[in-house]
């Protein structure tokens, strides 16, 4: 069960979204949410059919992207389109020879210690020596200016101004066989899983399905459903189920690394 700390948080982002949908639609402007987490957005989620008026639409830099922002305001209605201002950043060591193997947690604690803000912040693709991080713009260039070193390693930063810099994740396929489409026994099966150890991520707040906090073990899943188990991975169903010759349903998913 959510603690009454994460349920006042909830209301008080709740707020700033109603505050931002009234904004843009009371002033033909477009609006923009601070980058959510996967809980801020599922807080948004429950709001999504009361804020249509507003145009809202969500986008994180790339698509499936787990840290989104909320923009809201209707291009046909304004008269005029306002991308998201988010950028991307290519981290790179500046001799690969002698870096070291980095984390998405070194990435993220070396940013952080530049005083920045989370919210600021979207989702960081780490390699074992380079990064790509995407974020709002007004921060960029005082990162590239100030982010030196990861760790051991010193660092360089890059605006990639073409979307085809930035490498797509490339999910690997595989199929499982399940005695049924349950989200609880696809996660089981895919990340390797107790079922035991699987309802735990549930009583923890820690699956979402197609970014909705998902609190019920038994929900069927299809195709197009992307799960994120906090902790242990993210996979999209990319087929129907089908029914093998034992009975089994044999499902077709994409692992993203």
């Amino acid at each position: 069960m959510k603690s009454n700390a994460s349920h006042e948080d909830t209301k008080e982002i709740q707020n700033r979204l109603r505050d931002l949908a009234d904004r843009s639609y009371n002033q033909n402007v477009f609006t923009f949410s601070p980058f959510l987490s996967l809980s801020e957005a599922d807080a948004y989620y429950s709001l999504e059919k009361e804020l249509h008026y507003a145009s809202p639409s969500v986008f994180g830099g790339y698509e499936n992207a787990e840290r989104c922002m909320i923009r809201f305001g209707d291009p046909g209605s304004l008269g005029y389109d306002q991308s998201f201002p988010i950028v991307c950043i290519h981290i790179t060591p500046l001799m690969e020879k002698f870096a070291d193997k980095l984390s998405h947690r070194d990435f993220l604690g070396a940013i952080m210690n530049l005083g920045i803000e989370r919210d600021v912040l979207g989702d960081i693709k780490a390699g074992e020596k380079e990064a790509y991080l995407f974020c709002l713009d007004s921060i960029a260039e005082f990162i590239c200016d100030n982010l030196s070193r990861v760790k051991h390693t010193s660092v360089k930063c890059d605006i990639i101004t073409e979307a085809k810099e930035f490498p797509e994740d490339e999910p690997e396929e595989t199929a499982i066989q399940v005695s049924s489409a349950r989200v609880d026994g696809i996660i089981s099966k895919v990340c390797k899983l107790s079922r035991g150890d699987s309802l735990d991520l549930f009583r923890e707040g820690k699956v979402f399905v197609n970014g909705r906090l998902c609190e019920n073990n038994s929900k069927n899943v299809s195709k197009g459903d992307v799960v994120n188990a906090r902790g242990y991975g993210k996979f999209k169903i990319i087929a129907e189920p089908s029914l093998t010759k034992k009975g089994k349903l044999s499902i077709t998913v994409a692992v993203y690394k």
